[in-house]
């Protein structure tokens, strides 16, 4: 499997052709431009690096800035010096898609290519771990329940969250805010943990913002580190740093099986099948965003979404499933298909 550094080579040498965007009342742009999730980032440089080679000429700008860092200069509006195309490792949120409608970005397909899964993982020297929901929550969350209240999260081992695990610190290295994966981590394991503590699960049915509040908000004494959006220097810290634990997308462990490990969720380890039929809890779907404006003027967009759904790239054997990208099934990618070849654009979020 090819390491994530040639995607990074050919993000600096297209990222030096200058800016691109989409042209606004016909005017061409200079190129395609994809920005946002670091998730989806090696896959649309993959389809970016194949899409260059079959067209000819420079490659589409693929930049990873985070899902919300994309989709937040994707929705500034419509025209040349903005991006076509928007990377998510999330859904589009509906406060999103109001800001992209107040700019003048009213027209947008939502495109989802493929699965992945959130994976918790350290150095392969380090100890396995295999989490119950509520570990993660209590590991990680800021505030914990205390009698009728909530503390500062007194725990600073996981052997204190529960006496199985293994009895070594908690420093966690993941994303950032402005990150998809984030994003997907608080929604598929954070809550769930907290839901799963009687406590807490009262609190979502009374006060469902609070609970929401609770969930939602990581320690801030050392314990969980903010890492950037590289995922893959996460994968480097950890094996620099005995003991610590991990947090980014699927497709990064594939890259790197001789370096770091997994840890279960509920006794699942994540891998294709798993991730696939969702019976790893942390599964999540992956988008592309494009302005429908912009496929009549950038020149090679609507290719470039041909490519990027083609059987040779998102199909059960293609190229990004190699990178480790989970394929939709092929009804699913067949109705996907459908509406993109008739611009359907998307609704707003619920």
């Amino acid at each position: 499997m090819k390491k994530l550094a040639a995607s990074a080579i050919a993000l600096i040498m297209v990222a030096a052709c200058g800016p691109t965007g989409g042209g606004a009342n016909g005017a061409a742009s200079q190129g395609i431009w994809a920005t946002g999730s670091s998730t989806v980032f090696p896959f649309a440089t993959r389809v970016a690096e194949t899409f260059a080679q079959r067209q000819g000429g420079a490659a589409p700008r693929v930049e990873s800035t985070g899902t919300g860092g994309g989709i937040a200069a994707f929705c500034e509006g419509v025209g040349v010096g903005t991006p076509d195309i928007a990377n998510a490792s999330r859904p589009m949120k509906a406060s999103e898609f109001d800001t992209c409608v107040a700019n003048g970005v009213d027209q947008v397909l939502e495109i989802r290519i493929g699965s992945d899964g959130i994976v918790i993982a350290t150095a392969r020297s380090g100890a396995d771990f295999d989490f119950q929901p509520q570990d993660i929550y209590l590991g990680l969350a800021a505030e914990t329940p205390n009698g009728s209240g909530f503390q500062a999260n007194p725990n600073t081992a996981w052997n204190q969250v529960r006496a199985a695990l293994p009895s070594q610190a908690i420093t966690v290295y993941g994303p950032p805010p402005t990150s998809g994966t984030r994003d997907a981590f608080l929604e598929l394991a954070m809550a769930p943990g907290a839901e799963a503590i009687p406590a807490l699960a009262a609190l979502a049915d009374s006060d469902e913002d609070r609970f929401e509040v609770i969930a939602h908000t990581l320690r801030e004494d050392g314990r969980w580190i903010d890492s950037g959006e590289n995922d893959n220097a996460i994968v480097q810290t950890l094996t620099r740093t005995p003991g610590a634990l991990g947090v980014f997308g699927y497709s990064f462990l594939e890259e790197n099986l001789t370096q770091v490990k997994a840890a279960s969720i509920n006794g699942v380890q994540p891998n294709a099948a798993t991730i696939a039929d969702g019976s790893y809890p942390l599964s999540r779907s992956l988008f592309i965003y494009v302005k429908i404006s912009h496929l009549q003027t950038t020149p090679g967009l609507a290719e470039f979404i041909e490519e990027f759904l083609s059987d040779a790239a998102a199909g059960q054997d293609g190229y990004l499933a190699d990178r480790g990208m989970i394929p939709l099934p092929a009804d699913q990618l067949a109705a996907v298909r459908e509406a993109v070849r008739a611009r359907t654009p998307m609704a707003r979020p619920a």
